[in-house]
Formats: C-alpha cells, structure tokens, sequence
C-alpha cells in the first residue's frame, strides 16, 4: 500500500537546514495573484520558486519562474511526490479559499481547504525535513476594529469562518513550533492592490471581488456598473476607508521573511500595509483620473460585518524585516493595475 506523508514520517525526523542564500522555495497556491508576485520577486531574489496549484483560483499562465507542479494539498501522496522530486529548503504558502462572504455560506469549505489542508501541508514539510514557512494570512483575523491604526498586539476575534480559518492556521504554526521546531512568519496582509508594474503578471479572480479591479473594469466597459456599499459611514465622506498595499510590496516581504528565518530569527507575525487609509469614493476618483473615464456606480446597502475603517500599524514589519512599501500611494497602485486591466 502507498503511504503518505502524514503515515510515513518520523515523529523525531531533524528538521534540515538549508543555505538561505539562495533556496529552492515551494510557493503553494503560487498560480493565485499575490503568490505568483512572489514567485517573480523570489526568482529577482536568487531563489527558484516551486510553484504547487490546483489551478482551481491559479492560472497556468501565471506560473513563469520555474517550476510548476499540479497538485491538490489534500493529496498527501502527490505533495510527498513533490517535497521528494525538489530539494525544497523552505515554504511560502499561499493557497487558500478566499472569499468572505462565502465562508459565511460554507464554512466547511474554508476549514477544510484552508486549516485541514495546511496540517497535510506541514506534515509533508516534517517528513522532509523542511523548517521554515512564511504563511499568508491576512487582517481579517482581528474582526471588527477596537482601535486603529491595527498593530499586532489587538485582539484576533474574526467574525468570518474564512478569518477564523487563518487564525487556527496562525496557532497550528505557533504549537508546531513549540513542539517541532517549525520556524514560521504569519504575515498579516490587508488590502491587497496593484499589479507587476513591469506588466507581465496582474490581477485576476473568478468571481472578482476586490475593490480596485472591479472599478477599472467597471471603467473599461468590462463590467457592469460598480456597487458602493454603504454611504453613510463616520468616514470623510461616508464610503468604507481601507489600507490598500501593492502586491509587489507583499511580494517583497515575503522574500525578506524568508531572509529573516534564514538568519535565525524568530517565529512572529507581522502587520503588512502603508498606514494610509483611502475610501472607496476615493479610489472610484483615483480610478477616473489615471484612466480618463468615467466610473459608472450604484449605491447599495452595507454590507453586513464590513468595518468603517481597516488601517494598519505594520511599524514591527519595518522592524523586524527592514520592510517599507516601495509604491505606497494610491495613485500608482492603481496605475500599475490600470496598465494591466487595459491590456487584457
């Protein structure tokens, strides 16, 4: 009978060390939008990404710097194939179930391919050997706002299964770590926006949900008109306030995770946006400057559990990473994403 990697391996198995400058790293869920930025940056880096999808949200088109292995991650045999075919000396783990609003509808969705299929993943990394990870999670793990700016030390109590899903895999890596040795960096992202601004990878899902992308189709003509949810918040002008951070600056902080555990440091989880807050009118505005067009909107509703305002404190990622966001305005997030959705 085959045996997994969740059967097979040593409960004692060393995790094994690796040379940090320059790394074979599998990047799971690498297809998706932020993961395949960071394969791009790994690659700039000196690193050879593995990238591991199901292409249920990825694109093949996406994965272009190096390998590509199709794989589910409840496939505890193939992932086994996978850490045994590559030398892998560290992880960044991206693949995940993302929608909010489903989660609410389907949670057992979010627990399984989320939490479940992150215990298949890190017991392929123990069997290998493999003992540092940089995990994708996100800032819905705090629920709603007691304080802003969000710093690291506000109470995580998500009010989402997709946030919960996430806050259990941050303590799954905590307790592997007490008793394995795991070395892992939870990166907390907030909006993510933008694409590659050298134009070769962007921003794409399917159904699309994110703000900026739906208001540069919106624009172009690609979409129905775009729904404002809620005018009547206490913001400025009554629209929702969020932190939106470029992807190829989430990309670059994964890379300086890596450089971080690689040197030694510490498990930790990190905070990762500009500070700055901009509201959905003000992104709608942004949009029709960069682009020259007009966005066509609808007032609608609240939405229910969204916030006022998200903003982040990422203050200990420039800490402890030496991170800063290289494109921190809004203006040319959106340009970056404008020169994308255009070209399509």
């Amino acid at each position: 009978m085959r045996c997994g990697a969740a059967d097979c391996y040593d409960r004692e198995l060393p995790f094994r060390a690796s040379n940090p400058a320059s790394m074979i790293i599998l990047v799971t869920g690498g297809a998706g939008y932020i993961g395949s930025h960071t394969a791009k940056a790994l690659a700039r880096a000196g690193h050879t990404p593995v990238v591991l999808d199901n292409l249920d949200n990825g694109y093949e088109w996406a994965v272009r710097w190096g390998p590509f292995e199709r794989c589910d991650l409840g496939d505890a045999g193939g992932l086994a194939e996978v850490f045994r075919r590559h030398r892998v000396g560290a992880v960044v783990h991206f693949a995940a179930s993302a929608y909010v609003g489903e989660s609410m509808t389907d949670p057992r969705k979010y627990f399984h391919n989320n939490t479940v299929n992150t215990l298949h993943l890190l017991d392929a990394m123990r069997a290998a050997g493999v003992a540092r990870i940089v995990f994708s999670s996100t800032c819905a793990t705090y629920g709603t706002p007691q304080r802003l700016p969000l710093d690291e030390t506000h109470p995580q109590a998500p009010v989402s299964p997709y946030g919960e899903s996430k806050l259990f895999i941050e303590r799954i890596l905590h307790w592997y770590g007490v008793a394995y040795g795991l070395k892992s960096v939870a990166l907390r992202y907030f909006n993510a926006a933008g694409a590659d601004p050298e134009g070769e990878i962007g921003e794409r899902h399917e159904p699309e949900t994110h703000l900026v992308p739906l208001v540069i189709e919106a624009a172009l003509a690609k979409r129905p008109p775009v729904g404002v949810f809620g005018r009547d918040y206490p913001t400025p002008d009554g629209t929702a306030v969020r932190d939106y951070v470029h992807v190829m600056d989430l990309a670059d902080a994964h890379v300086q995770a890596l450089d971080y555990l690689g040197a030694g440091g510490e498990s930790t989880a990190l905070n990762l946006g500009t500070g700055e807050g901009h509201s959905v009118h003000e992104v709608i505005e942004t949009v029709e400057r960069v682009g020259g067009r007009p966005v066509p909107r609808t007032d609608l509703p609240r939405r229910p559990g969204d916030p006022p305002s998200l903003v982040a404190d990422a203050s200990r990622a420039r800490a402890v990473l030496r991170w800063r966001p290289r494109h921190p305005d809004l203006a040319t997030i959106i340009e970056h994403a404008w020169r994308w959705h255009a070209r399509e």
